[in-house]
This record gives C-alpha cells, structure tokens and sequence, in this order.
C-alpha cells in the first residue's frame, strides 16, 4: 500500500514515515536533555535525509557549541552563522582521531581512527603552525592524541586543527602564490574536500615541533579547502621528572 504523500519525508520521495515527522523544536528539546550525544545524533542521521537535514544544520551545531563555546564563539566572531565545510565535519574533528592507513596520507604503520572522549584545542598551539607572514591566521590545534610504541622512533602523535575564515586566510592565499598541489587520491577524512600537503608546501615552522613536543622534522601535515587540519609527529619521551608528574 502506498503511504499519503504528507507523510512521506520533505526531502525524499522514497522514505516512508507512516506518523509523520516531529516538530524541529520538539527534536531540539529531546536532544538538549540527551545533552548533544553525538552518537545518538549520528544514529538520527541515517533514518532519513530529513533528519539528516536537521542534524547537519541544527543539532551538530550544537554539539560544537557545548563541546568547544569559546572556540566556536570565536569561530564565528566574524560574523558568520556557520563555518567552513559544516558542523558535522567540525563536530566529527573535535571527537575523532583520523589514524592513518598503510598506504594513505603518511608514511607509518596502519593506525585506525578512534573516537576520543575528550580532547583539548589551543588557539596558541596553533599560532606556532604559522610561518611569520601568516600570523594574523587564527588556528586552533589539538594536543596530539599519542599512541605509543607505533613508529620507528617509538611513540607517534596524531593531531588536528581549524582555521576560522580558511577562504580569506593568508595561509590559504600563501599556498596558492606557491601553486601548492593538491594530493591526488587522499581526501580530508572529516569533509571529503581536498588536501594541500604543508610539508611540501615548506609552511610548517620549527615552532610547531617544539610546542608539539615532537622531534625536529617528524611533522607532517595537511589542510583541506575548507581549512580542516590533520596531521602527525614522532613525540620526544618524556624524562624521568615528568613520568613520575604524570601520576602524581
């Protein structure tokens, strides 16, 4: 039997909805008091292209804006109501370590992505991703996420970041100027955009390394079109002083 046509999902000729949809305000309050549990709203998203509509739009924009306010504020005090690439590409970056593949963007042993509970990102961190002329850039950074004994010189870092305003950034200008290519098959694993590799592109300072804690030269790393960053780096050990503070 057919289902009447005002039951059938907006946005898709093929999806059936016998009760009909709930009000966007009734699934803003539901998932308020489910305090924006991203995997619920992932889960949400495969029913129908409405609720996907609705999540990508709505709810993962409020996932960002509890998990990270004051970065988000930031993000958007230019005045913009969204971001570069979407909120569900932005959300899935605050809670998700990409890994790498054997044979994909860097050149380590196969680590599957993960997501992580929690994870801090620094615009100040990110400022040391600058070279001089790029400084005015506002780019957030995650600490790096470790996972240990991975790489030929022990533990490897995983990290990852986002430009706020990445289309009228210098750094996109300077990679540009520099006819930085694009890679050829990789692709950002949070917007599917493309990826400029800013290693080869010779945009990624000494600082970096420091600040990371990583050793000099081991990072690699990539932004897409829509100023997604990933990126990883062999981390120095720590010393005796700073083991034994750790579980203080």
């Amino acid at each position: 039997m057919l289902v009447p046509k005002q039951y059938r999902c907006t946005h898709s000729a093929t999806c059936i909805c016998i009760r009909g949809h709930l009000s966007e305000d009734v699934i803003y309050l539901v998932f308020q008091h489910l305090k924006w549990n991203p995997r619920l709203i992932a889960i949400m998203s495969c029913v129908c292209k409405w609720f996907d509509e609705i999540a990508k739009r709505i709810l993962w924009k409020e996932f960002c804006r509890t998990r990270a306010p004051k970065m988000m504020l930031d993000l958007q005090s230019s005045g913009s109501h969204s971001v570069d690439g979407n909120w569900k590409a932005l959300g899935k970056l605050l809670i998700f370590c990409s890994g790498c593949n054997q044979k994909g963007l860097f050149n380590i042993a196969h680590i599957p992505g993960h997501f992580v509970y929690r994870t801090r990102f620094s615009k100040t961190l990110g400022k040391s991703f600058l070279v001089s002329q790029c400084r005015t850039d506002v780019l957030y950074v995650s600490y790096p996420c470790e996972h240990l004994d991975q790489g030929d010189d022990g533990d490897v870092g995983f990290f990852r970041g986002v430009f706020k305003s990445f289309s009228v950034s210098k750094v996109r200008t300077m990679l540009i100027d520099r006819q930085a290519t694009l890679h050829p098959t990789e692709v950002c694993p949070y917007c599917k955009a493309k990826l400029w590799n800013m290693l080869l592109a010779k945009m990624i300072p000494r600082s970096a390394c420091i600040k990371l804690g990583a050793y000099g030269d081991s990072i690699e790393c990539y932004v897409c079109l829509n100023g997604h960053m990933l990126g990883t780096c062999a981390l120095l050990p720590l010393s005796d002083s700073e083991e034994a503070s750790e579980f203080e």
